[in-house]
């Protein structure tokens, strides 16, 4: 897709040099963008009043539980605050539209294509499985061509449902023949020493269901043990540069 190509050549140098470093960077440049479309989208005098009245809600509420016998007083309060609260969400409607939704259908997408897998280096050993039907038997062939090298045996058993090989070959796009029962299959796997990787799943409407590259997903953030793929990293620096930002460029 044009986008896909338009963002690949965008931040592509970003993800081969880190992906961490791409992960911050995408997500302070679209954390900005999301801001200045609410700033100039929605009325900010009446955002900041909003704002404004509800903190001083929370102050009352605060206190107020602190006493039973204004209880009612306390309700009162609340169910202001849930009124401001749909008006602050109409006023933010048309922001969170226009934000929301190339994010959803264009950004989310091409991160998923470069960043939720490790990529297969060359001469790396990695493994594909070939999914069968529910009581498959007997035996599958797998044959691959120049470049590629298949570590153990090319004829499997079907086991549970599946077989697996284990391959390693150079740099490039090699193609993957799997036979079973007169049925051929094909699926491409890509050795690169970039950031890059093939779609790791292709289904089929036969006995052999799909074949699935073995790809390592791709962990992009330590947090304190925690390890973050490429959305839980976008996310977490999203919220993080919305906050800051928000202060600095005054949005409500």
């Amino acid at each position: 897709m044009a986008y896909y190509d338009f963002l690949s050549f965008i931040f592509g140098p970003l993800i081969n040099a880190s992906p961490l470093f791409a992960v911050v960077v995408i997500s302070l440049i679209f954390s900005f963008l999301n801001l200045v479309i609410t700033k100039y989208t929605t009325n900010q005098t009446e955002m900041k009043r909003i704002k404004e009245q509800m903190d001083g809600y929370r102050k009352d509420v605060k206190e107020l539980r602190k006493d039973p016998s204004k209880s009612a007083e306390m309700q009162k309060k609340m169910l202001d605050m849930n009124k401001l609260t749909l008006e602050q969400m109409k006023y933010s409607m048309k922001p969170l539209i226009i934000t929301t939704i190339p994010i959803i259908f264009l950004l989310i997408p091409w991160m998923n294509s470069v960043l939720a897998y490790e990529s297969i280096k060359p001469q790396q050993e990695f493994s594909v499985t070939v999914f069968f039907e529910k009581n498959a038997n007997g035996m599958v062939n797998i044959s691959v061509g120049e470049g590629m090298a298949v570590i153990d045996d090319k004829t499997k058993n079907i086991e549970n449902s599946k077989s697996t090989w284990s391959l390693k070959g150079d740099e490039g796009e090699h193609v993957l023949e799997f036979v079973y029962g007169g049925e051929n299959q094909q699926k491409s796997v890509l050795i690169t020493s970039t950031e890059k990787y093939i779609e790791p799943a292709k289904k089929a409407n036969s006995a052999i269901k799909s074949i699935q590259i073995d790809y390592k997903p791709k962990k992009i953030l330590n947090l304190f043990g925690w390890k973050l793929g490429w959305l839980g990293s976008y996310v977490v620096f999203s919220l993080v540069f919305a906050m800051a930002l928000r202060k600095v460029m005054k949005v409500y």
